[in-house]
């Protein structure tokens, strides 16, 4: 069983997009060829800055909740 990890990725007008995956590389390319979360689509190129893991799913849910709701982490991964 292939662990899961969470990811922060931004595009080049410094939005952030927190997520879970197993893999993150299959999944970044899904981001940036428009297959990805709706949030994501028309909005890249997306680039992977931020990565956690391997994690169980729930515990990897709960650091994704986590991450989005940290304001000063966010930050600093826009700096």
């Amino acid at each position: 069983m292939k662990e899961w990890r969470v990811y922060v990725i931004r595009n080049p007008a410094g939005i952030l997009y927190t997520g879970i995956a197993k893999d993150v590389d299959v999944r970044l390319a899904d981001h940036n060829d428009g297959k990805g979360a709706k949030f994501t689509r028309g909005r890249g190129p997306w680039l992977l800055v931020h990565q956690e893991g391997p994690l169980k799913h729930g515990d990897a849910l709960r650091r994704e909740m986590a991450i989005k709701k940290d304001r000063n982490f966010k930050k600093s991964l826009k700096d």
